[in-house]
């Protein structure tokens, strides 16, 4: 059953004995109280043009449907893919504005929704028809996000991306977010993703057959993000050896926590990290930007301990020396690594960057 969003009030079709509905049931009910007839007319035929009857549902048909709610569509060379989401009230954090992780949700469903909508399989995080007879998927191997503006609750963000060639082993995909309301770029984003065989768990270098079907949709000159040269997403991040200034150790995944791929979505790294962060800082500071390194996958059953290491600059001295400072109380930032407890092994490492919080 559709329920119609148009003013002044809306509401469910009326129910008849034991509940059900008296419209047929492959049919799409619609009841408004004072309806505007026309505009209800064509959303009721647009519905009732995408939902299958019930002899003959399938995959192609609730994708159908979905592509013509979903709000978002490729650019016209289609090689790159706008979609607009709302931010939910399940999205926002303490500070009413959405979550880092709500973001880089986004991002992952803006990404696959742009490989949907270029064909590639449903069944997994973009597969093609080569990577899905190779028993092939992708799997993220660098995470940057920068957020200039975080979006409150009931805000609209254009999130827009594009995928393009890593070198011989990978791909990377770029994001650009924008306050729809009046276009203002309130975020970037980029990443670096590589293949790994779904039997043996080891990383495949991507032959030319999934190229030819990958970049074909790709820009044929490099399109970044972040053209800056020198910007933070090449920054690279250091192995972290020394005693941790904070911890928060014992993490265990959910259930929820894993994704289609059968390990840790890349998604809860961010959450993991941001447990070790001190209170004092979570109070004072927000999120600006975040660089995570995927080292080693995460199954349901590891147990995970997060450690934050305090970052300091180096500055040159009068006489030409470098000594380490710390930042102004304006910005801080940290260094962090994930790492299986017990056996210690390395998962993720990372890099945050926080801004004073404007009261």
């Amino acid at each position: 059953m559709l329920r119609c969003h148009i003013p002044p009030q809306c509401g469910p079709a009326p129910l008849g004995r034991r509940g059900m509905p008296r419209t047929p049931p492959t049919a799409a009910a619609v009841r408004c109280a004072r309806p505007p007839r026309a505009i209800v007319a064509s959303a009721a035929a647009q519905v009732a043009a995408a939902v299958p009857t019930a002899e003959g549902s399938g995959g192609a048909e609730r994708r159908g449907l979905a592509e013509r709610l979903r709000m978002g569509s490729l650019l016209e060379d289609g090689l790159s893919y706008k979609e607009s989401f709302v931010v939910r009230s399940y999205e926002v954090g303490i500070n009413k504005t959405a979550t880092v992780e709500t973001i880089a949700n986004l991002l992952q469903e803006v990404g696959c929704n742009h490989a949907q909508s270029v064909g590639f399989s449903t069944d997994g995080f973009a597969t093609t028809t080569t990577m899905r007879e190779l028993g092939l998927i992708w799997v993220t191997n660098r995470m940057h996000i920068e957020i200039y503006k975080y979006p409150a609750w009931g805000d609209v963000v254009e999130i827009e991306t594009w995928c393009q060639a890593d070198g011989r082993i990978g791909t990377r995909r770029d994001w650009i977010i924008k306050d729809l309301a009046n276009g203002e770029v309130i975020g970037r984003a980029t990443s670096k993703w590589v293949m790994m065989n779904v039997n043996t768990r080891r990383l495949q270098r991507v032959s030319d057959e999934v190229r030819d079907e990958v970049f074909v949709h790709c820009p044929k000159t490099p399109r970044l993000a972040f053209p800056e040269e020198n910007n933070g997403s090449l920054k690279k991040i250091p192995i972290l050896t020394d005693p941790a200034h904070h911890s928060r150790l014992g993490l265990v995944p959910r259930r929820a926590d894993l994704d289609m791929n059968q390990h840790v979505n890349n998604v809860t790294y961010i959450g993991w990290v941001l447990e070790s962060i001190p209170q004092d800082i979570i109070d004072t500071h927000e999120l600006q930007t975040i660089t995570l390194d995927y080292r080693r996958e995460c199954q349901h059953d590891d147990i995970v301990d997060s450690l934050t290491y305090i970052e300091e600059t180096e500055e040159e001295t009068s006489n030409g020396s470098l000594f380490a400072a710390p930042h102004p109380e304006e910005q801080r930032q940290f260094l962090h690594c994930l790492r299986f407890a017990g056996k210690g092994d390395e998962i993720n490492r990372g890099r945050t960057v926080w801004r004073k919080l404007a009261r």
